[in-house]
């Protein structure tokens, strides 16, 4: 374990912010109250969810990719996405495509880009797609790892122990289907890596209007358990799971 600062806040669904050796390392900003018909049901991220050094989107959906989102960061913040979103991204100034397999340094970290098993597509018409990417990020001697939207379907050989994980174990709609992890398989993949903490994200934030309501088996399910459905398939595993509210700062 390193002894380098390193320090995570989650804003909400699988927007987060990684303080790692100094940098800091903004994850699919998701800034909004309102996605078409999702409604955020959590604190509003605070101002600082914008400062960044470096921005890591992990693929083109509009939850991941969020344009006004990134116009709140500075223009000349680098931001990582799929080889084929540039364009969506053309009045920044350091906009840099990648693919799994790429690595590079940029803002005092060290990137791998990962693949992910999940559809890469912006919508299923659209002519925006890339691939849908993980990260594994090193700094000093900290790293962490988040593998973005995936099924289980994904090689992770390349990702090797970190001190952080920051993994999605759930969704907003009725099924998460087999380009989603639940609690469970996401424990299996920490434990397949190696972790000393494991923070699940992509879950608890944001919800159909009135689904709650009228699909209320749905709702505890899908939106109210997963963290800490999560956080017992972890018992046993070697990392401890830290489970975040909106908004929350965890400093290891």
């Amino acid at each position: 374990m390193g002894t380098d600062p390193l320090a995570v806040t989650w804003w909400g669904h699988a927007s987060t912010t990684v303080e790692i050796a100094g940098r800091r390392v903004a994850i699919d900003p998701l800034l909004t109250n309102h996605l078409f018909h999702l409604r955020r049901y959590a604190v509003a991220p605070h101002d600082s969810a914008v400062d960044a050094d470096v921005v890591l989107v992990s693929h083109l959906h509009h939850d991941h990719c969020h344009l006004p989102s990134l116009a709140r960061v500075a223009p000349d913040v680098p931001v990582l996405l799929p080889r084929g979103g540039e364009r969506l991204l053309r009045g920044r100034h350091d906009v840099r495509p990648v693919q799994p397999g790429d690595e590079l340094d940029v803002a005092g970290v060290h990137v791998t880009v990962l693949p992910a098993h999940h559809d890469g597509r912006r919508l299923p018409w659209s002519r925006y797609r890339g691939p849908a990417l993980g990260f594994r990020v090193t700094s000093g001697d900290r790293s962490f790892w988040y593998p973005g939207d995936t099924g289980t379907e994904v090689d992770l050989r390349a990702v090797g122990p970190v001190d952080l994980a920051l993994v999605p174990v759930g969704g907003w709609g009725h099924s998460l289907g087999d380009e989603h992890l639940d609690p469970d398989q996401a424990a299996d993949l920490v434990g397949d890596v190696g972790a000393h903490w494991a923070v699940p994200v992509h879950w608890g934030t944001f919800f159909p209007r009135g689904l709650a309501v009228v699909a209320r088996r749905t709702h505890q399910h899908m939106f109210v358990t997963p963290g800490e459905r999560f956080a017992a398939a972890m018992v046993g595993r070697g990392a401890e799971a830290v489970v975040l509210e909106p908004g929350e700062r965890f400093v290891p």
